[in-house]
């Protein structure tokens, strides 16, 4: 297995709880990561039918059968056992216990919390940051070819073309699970709609634009994203708007969580593709927005992430609330650096530097790493050097 930075978290958690609830997209190496940091652990996989039937008919019989602990894969497929397995800890709350992961968020999340409160850690494990994706062997060194990827960690270990495996992972987890989810009997409408979702990776949402191009109504429209975003497909990152300045727009912007994902629906197969495609700007920007949010919940952190634009004013594509202040970010995707891309940061740092230290970044497609004007200029294979959960000390 490939180092994760979620490692460590991973094993420190278990040191100190009973219970230790991984979430994650499908493919994200969530099981892979849980069977080598815990191989002393039994695995049940609650996708296996026999597992799956035993534990929701005979919840008890099942835990008996794992007196010690066990990793439990898919905990969503049987909610009840949440509730049978908090007796089993009460009993006996030696940490490490248990491991369980889901890929739902929100019904992972809503039963871990009702029932194991004060008994499970919550860690998320997103695909490959391009720093774990770098250390596998013929890994990308240019930009678009990385972006053209994404991080689903099968496609490096497994050496497969990313146009191949994400197609079977669009058909057989995006289209079959998620609209299984949603109980969407339409196909076709369907893959429309993750088309044109993925077409507006990097804007803010419009749920009524959106609803007119699908044919759908705005209700199923918000019911189907955040599906979609409990999934892991997408994040909608909220804006960020204090109470004073009644001008600053409140749409959150919407992002895919893998540009590899993201390309594939939009039809790019190639790299040249890519590089010349009207929405190579937006991609970039998701792709900054995902890199960063990885770091920060691989850290165990919480995300803290937003986007801001006034209606006549600054836009600035992330800022980042962390534990010594705030860091805003702008992706720009080309390999040259304007003066005038820090003027939107510059704008809104004058502004929270009252209350707490602001540092600027520029992400961009070029290579060098500078610092101009107190803007931290980083090269995209950088982004990963920065200390995305604090402010860097220059």
């Amino acid at each position: 297995m490939h180092p994760r930075r979620l490692s460590p978290q991973l094993l420190d958690r278990a040191s100190h709880y009973p219970v230790v609830t991984l979430t994650g997209p499908r493919q994200s190496g969530k099981t892979t990561l849980c069977r080598a940091l815990f191989p002393e652990l039994p695995y049940r996989s609650l996708e296996s039918l026999d597992h799956r039937r035993f534990a929701q008919e005979d919840p008890r019989g099942f835990l008996e059968e794992i007196p010690e602990g066990a990793i439990l894969d898919e905990i969503q497929r049987v909610p009840d056992l949440v509730s049978y397995l908090q007796e089993e800890v009460d009993r006996d709350p030696r940490p490490g216990r248990f491991i369980l992961t889901g890929s739902e968020n929100l019904s992972v999340s809503a039963t871990v919390s009702q029932s194991l409160a004060g008994r499970s850690a919550l860690l998320t494990l997103l695909p490959l940051s391009l720093d774990e994706r770098q250390a596998f062997p013929n890994a990308p060194t240019d930009l678009w070819t990385s972006l053209l990827a994404g991080g689903y960690p099968r496609i490096p270990d497994q050496g497969i073309q990313p146009g191949v495996w994400l197609g079977d992972y669009a058909r057989t987890y995006v289209e079959r699970d998620v609209r299984q989810l949603l109980q969407v009997s339409n196909l076709r409408m369907f893959e429309t709609f993750l088309s044109l979702v993925a077409g507006r990776t990097g804007q803010e949402l419009n749920a009524s634009s959106l609803s007119g191009d699908v044919g759908v109504s705005v209700n199923t429209i918000r019911a189907w994203l955040s599906v979609l975003e409990a999934s892991y497909l997408i994040v909608l990152l909220p804006a960020w708007h204090p109470n004073h300045r009644k001008q600053s727009i409140k749409a959150p912007k919407l992002h895919f969580l893998d540009s590899g994902l993201a390309c594939h629906l939009l039809g790019i197969q190639t790299v040249q593709q890519l590089a010349m495609h009207p929405l190579r700007g937006a991609l970039f920007e998701s792709w900054m927005v995902s890199e960063v949010m990885k770091a920060r919940l691989h850290a165990g952190r919480p995300a803290r992430m937003f986007h801001y634009r006034e209606a006549r004013g600054p836009e600035v594509d992330l800022l980042v609330q962390s534990e010594a202040g705030w860091i805003l970010a702008e992706a720009k995707s080309g390999a040259s650096v304007d003066m005038s891309f820090f003027q939107p940061m510059e704008a809104l740092a004058s502004r929270l530097s009252e209350d707490s230290p602001v540092e600027r970044r520029l992400i961009y497609g070029g290579r060098d790493s500078y610092r101009r004007q107190q803007v931290a200029v980083t090269g995209w294979a950088q982004i990963q050097d920065r200390a995305w959960q604090g402010l860097n000390r220059w």
